[in-house]
């Protein structure tokens, strides 16, 4: 159930919309589109099981298609709050708000999958090999600026949206 919102806030469903668009679309989508197709770097589980037969191959394909389909769900859980938030006469649109949302969402999926899955699981890294850690805190890094820069964004948009109303 949503509470009533104070003039000149944002609703929340439009920051949740831009997080999870962000996570999903602008993060996951472009890290497993990059990163496990296009440059072969690693796939899900490459450090656990190497795609070196065609039994580690399938299981690194079947992590690679779960990785999507959750990036998928993210993404279209987004857009469904992003259409509800549209119906809505208190939701002030402002691109500040949804695009500090966004980025927000995609440095948050960045640092919680790089923490998660390079750090604490080990289940890949960014590019295994000479400099992985290098590559694994690069990644953090600019997962870190993405959050930080969008955070920045998303309080510069909802002030401006405040003293608007």
């Amino acid at each position: 159930m949503e509470s009533q919102l104070e003039p000149g806030k944002p609703s929340g469903l439009l920051v949740a919309a831009g997080i999870l668009i962000g996570a999903g679309l602008l993060a996951g989508f472009v890290d497993g589109i990059l990163f496990h197709e296009i440059l072969q770097w690693h796939h899900m589980v490459t450090s656990v099981r190497p795609a070196t037969n065609l039994s580690n191959l399938q299981a690194n394909t079947l992590g690679d298609g779960l990785f999507h389909l959750g990036t998928w769900t993210l993404t279209v859980i987004g857009i469904v709050l992003l259409w509800r938030a549209g119906g809505r006469s208190d939701v002030p649109w402002s691109p500040k708000i949804f695009g500090g949302s966004l980025l927000l969402g995609a440095g948050l999926f960045d640092c919680i999958e790089g923490l998660i899955d390079h750090q604490i699981l080990g289940i890949h890294h960014v590019k295994p090999g000479p400099n992985q850690l290098a590559w694994d805190i690069g990644f953090l890094t600019l997962g870190a600026i993405l959050a930080l820069v969008g955070w920045i964004i998303l309080q510069n948009g909802q002030k401006k949206a405040s003293s608007q109303a």
